[in-house]
C-alpha cells in the first residue's frame, strides 16, 4: 500500500498542480483562462501514447527481454519523436484553437504555455518511470514535488507580478526545461542503442491503444458537448476539474500492477484490496472539492450530477478490470486484450460522436461496463486465484 500511495502521490501532483494553476490564473490574470483545461485536456492523451511505448513499454521489456538498454534507448527516441510532434502542434495552434469553437486571441498565449509544459511534464516522467522500475521511489517522489513546486510559484508568482503574458509563459518555461534537462542527465546510463519497438508496444499495447482512442474520443466528444451551450460546459467542466487528478492517482493501480507482474511479485487479493482503499482514498477528495468549489460556479446541479454519476460508477468498477488487464495482457495474450480494448474504444468512440452533451460520459461507462464483463470472463476461465490471492492457471482439458 505504501508504494500504491507514493506512486500515486506523483501522479496526482502532476496533474493537481496544473488544475490549481488554472483556477488561480483564472483569479490573477483572466477569469476565461480556466477553460485551457477543456481546451487541451484531449491533447494530455499525446502524453500518455509516448509515454507508454517509449517509457513504460521500455522498462517492461528490460525486465521482460534482460535488454538493459531498453531504458535509455526509448527515452532518447521518445524525447525525439515527442520534439517533432509537440512541435506541429504549437505551430498549428490557432488551427486547433478554432477547431475546439474557442477565442484564438485569449486563449493563444496560455495554450502554447500547456502544450509546453505538457512536453517538459512527459520528458519529466520518462526519468521518474525509470526511477520506479529501479525502486526507487522516494528519489522519484522528490524529484516530482519539486519539478511541480517549480512550475507552480514560477507560474503564479510571476502573475502577480506582472499581467503580460508572454513574460510569464518565458519565466516559467525556461528555468523548468533546465531542470528537466538537469534530472534527465543525471540519472542516465551509458548504453547501447537497442530497442525492441515492438516488444515496448506490446508489453503496454491496451494502455497504448487506450491512449489513443481517448484522444480522439475527447477531440471531437468534448467539441459536440461544448455545441449546448455555457451551462453543460461549465457542468463538464467543473466535475473534470475534481475528478482528473484523482483518475491520475487511481493509474498507479496499473504502474504497481504492471511492476509486480513483471518481477513475478503479483498477488491478487493484495493488490485488489490496496486498489480500493485508494479508491476510496481519491474519491473522498472529489467529494471534498465539490462540497469547497461548487459554490463559486453558477452551476445546474441536476446537470452537475449527471456527470458526477458517470464518474462513480466508473470508479467503483475500475480496480477490478484494470488489475486484470494487466494480468491478462502480461501472462495471457497480449493481442486479445488489445483487440477487447480497441472494441471497447471503438464503442466509447462512435458513442462520443452523438449529437448529446453526455455523450462522453454515456461512453465512458459503456466502455467500462464491457470491459469489466469481458475481461472478468478471460480471466475466469484461464485463471484461479487460491485463499491468499495467487493466481494459478487453470489446467486445459486435452480432449
Amino acid at each position: 500500500m505504501k508504494r500504491l500511495l507514493q506512486i500515486g502521490f506523483d501522479l496526482s501532483l502532476l496533474s493537481f498542480i496544473p488544475v490549481l494553476s488554472w483556477f488561480l490564473l483564472g483569479i490573477t490574470i483572466d477569469k476565461n483562462l480556466i477553460n485551457i483545461f477543456t481546451l487541451t485536456y484531449p491533447l494530455q492523451f499525446i502524453y500518455y501514447i509516448l509515454k507508454s511505448v517509449f517509457s513504460t513499454g521500455a522498462n517492461i521489456s528490460k525486465e521482460k527481454d534482460k535488454n538493459n538498454n531498453a531504458v535509455m534507448s526509448g527515452i532518447v527516441v521518445g524525447s525525439i519523436i515527442s520534439i517533432v510532434i509537440f512541435s506541429i502542434v504549437i505551430l498549428n495552434i490557432d488551427n486547433y484553437i478554432h477547431f475546439m469553437n474557442m477565442d484564438i486571441s485569449i486563449y493563444k498565449t496560455f495554450t502554447i504555455y500547456s502544450v509546453l509544459q505538457l512536453f517538459l511534464s512527459l520528458e519529466f516522467a520518462m526519468s521518474l518511470n525509470k526511477l520506479y522500475y529501479e525502486e526507487k521511489n522516494e528519489l522519484a517522489n522528490t524529484y516530482s514535488l519539486i519539478f511541480n513546486l517549480l512550475n507552480f510559484v514560477l507560474l503564479i508568482g510571476t502573475s502577480l507580478i506582472t499581467k503580460n503574458q508572454n513574460m510569464i509563459v518565458i519565466i516559467t518555461l525556461v528555468p523548468l526545461a533546465l531542470f528537466t534537462l538537469f534530472i534527465m542527465i543525471k540519472n542516465s546510463n551509458k548504453f547501447k542503442f537497442k530497442l525492441n519497438i515492438f516488444n515496448c508496444i506490446k508489453y503496454d499495447s491496451v494502455e497504448l491503444f487506450n491512449s489513443i482512442a481517448f484522444f480522439l474520443i475527447f477531440l471531437f466528444g468534448l467539441k459536440n458537448a461544448l455545441e449546448f451551450g455555457e451551462e453543460y460546459a461549465l457542468a463538464l467542466t467543473f466535475i473534470a476539474l475534481i475528478t482528473d487528478t484523482q483518475w491520475d492517482t487511481a493509474e498507479a493501480i496499473v504502474t504497481i500492477a504492471k511492476i509486480d507482474i513483471s518481477k513475478n511479485h503479483f498477488n491478487y487479493k493484495i493488490h485488489r484490496r490496496n486498489a480500493y482503499k485508494l479508491i476510496g482514498l481519491v474519491f473522498s477528495t472529489s467529494l471534498i472539492m465539490f462540497g469547497l468549489l461548487y459554490g463559486f460556479y453558477d452551476l445546474d446541479f441536476k446537470l452537475t450530477m449527471i456527470y458526477f454519476s458517470f464518474e462513480i460508477i466508473n470508479f467503483i468498477i475500475y480496480p477490478i478490470y484494470k488489475i486484470k488487464t494487466c494480468y491478462l495482457q502480461l501472462e495471457w495474450s497480449a493481442f486479445k486484450m488489445t483487440s477487447n480494448k480497441i472494441i471497447s474504444s471503438m464503442l466509447r468512440m462512435i458513442m462520443s460522436l452523438l449529437k448529446n452533451p453526455f455523450c462522453t460520459g454515456i461512453g465512458q461507462v459503456f466502455s467500462s461496463i464491457y470491459q469489466f464483463i469481458t475481461v472478468s470472463i478471460f480471466f475466469k476461465s484461464n485463471y484461479t486465484v487460491d485463499k491468499i490471492g495467487n493466481v494459478i492457471p487453470k489446467k486445459k482439458d486435452n480432449a
